[in-house]
């Protein structure tokens, strides 16, 4: 069973016919009917000539809700955690406001000639049900309902929560496609092995899917990566697991299409995770993160590196750490689903023209 947070209204199904019912007693004007795998022509974006952009309940692109994966062939779904945070906390509210500033997106990408809606069967499966009290049994709920979402053969495109979430993830994930390659963008490496104790949180999280063998460590680039340290030489582990690092210098005042030209021939047709912080871009664009770094990726450079990664088989992605606190203009988040968004558009078997 998949455990998420769904609307408080719900369609259900007796004898081959839909019936509504609100689920806890109460009619609620305006909550969404919960589409079942049939309704494939309504599992898009609708365009603004049809509905007004701030019109309707909250979802990612104005998506339709679902409750189960199945028929479906990519999903967006947040997972509202951040007590696996190290600095400020607020990652909890990421998906929601996420949620919030994709209503401005479209259902094209002009950019990329990419046409996902008329390629892929997506909608919104709202939210993991995490238990914010206990981060094991956190990820435990995180890692149940991926393996359901990736046994579906449904590709998951997740609005986080702070790093810690990607290890349940690829956890799910490794468990159907094994040892996967990993295009990591972000402003640390998260290998730290432990830290008070407790060897599970957001700086933790690679080095954790490393231990347990998640990783194909020879197919492994983090990049954007910087920051001061407690150490002299900080990437000495992502580097002796055969991890390629690219650091924020290296990126400085240059465009990233001749490294992710690498990159494709390194991942070659093997399944490949997409695990994007927020952080790696620079306070200037994307203020609204627990632990920002100065110097960052630049927005354009972010669509460079996401954008180089179509056609790939990715399996998988995720976009982290955003913190609305710190961000009172939104920025943050907006920028965050438009990145989703470039995800989704870089998925295998979108058509493009």
């Amino acid at each position: 069973m998949l455990r998420l947070l769904t609307p408080s209204c719900a369609w259900v199904r007796r004898s081959g016919a839909a019936t509504w019912r609100p689920s806890v007693g109460l009619l609620s004007p305006g909550c969404p009917r919960i589409r079942q795998a049939s309704d494939a022509p309504q599992h898009q974006s609708p365009s603004s000539e049809s509905l007004a952009q701030l019109v309707g309940v909250c979802s990612m692109m104005h998506l339709p809700l679902e409750s189960s994966p199945e028929g479906l062939d990519a999903t967006f779904i947040g997972v509202p955690l951040d007590t696996g945070t190290s600095n400020r906390p607020g990652a909890r509210f990421g998906p929601r406001q996420i949620r919030e500033e994709s209503v401005m997106l479209g259902a094209v990408n002009p950019s990329t000639g990419a046409l996902p809606f008329q390629s892929l069967r997506v909608a919104d499966l709202g939210d993991v049900k995490v238990n914010l009290y206990n981060l094991q049994d956190s990820c435990r709920l995180i890692r149940e309902v991926y393996q359901n979402i990736v046994a579906a053969g449904c590709i998951p495109l997740t609005l986080g929560g702070d790093h810690t979430i990607t290890y349940p993830i690829l956890q799910a994930v490794a468990k159907k496609h094994g040892a996967v390659g990993l295009v990591h963008v972000g402003a640390h490496i998260n290998t730290t092995d432990k830290t008070l104790g407790e060897k599970i949180y957001h700086r933790t999280s690679f080095r954790r899917s490393v231990d347990e063998g998640l990783l194909d460590c020879k197919r492994v680039v983090q990049i954007g990566i910087r920051g001061s340290s407690t150490v002299v030489d900080p990437y000495r582990y992502s580097r002796s697991q055969g991890f390629r690092v690219v650091l924020a210098e290296d990126c400085w005042m240059k465009s990233l299409v001749p490294l992710m030209a690498e990159v494709r021939q390194q991942m070659g047709d093997k399944p490949l995770y997409i695990s994007f912080g927020i952080d790696a871009l620079d306070p200037a664009y994307a203020p609204g993160t627990g632990t920002p770094e100065i110097a960052g990726l630049t927005p354009s450079q972010a669509l460079e590196i996401i954008r180089g990664c179509q056609g790939l088989n990715v399996v998988g992605c995720d976009l982290v750490e955003v913190s609305p606190p710190y961000d009172l203009s939104g920025n943050t988040a907006l920028l965050a689903a438009n990145l989703l968004f470039e995800m989704l558009c870089a998925l295998p078997k979108v058509t493009t023209i």
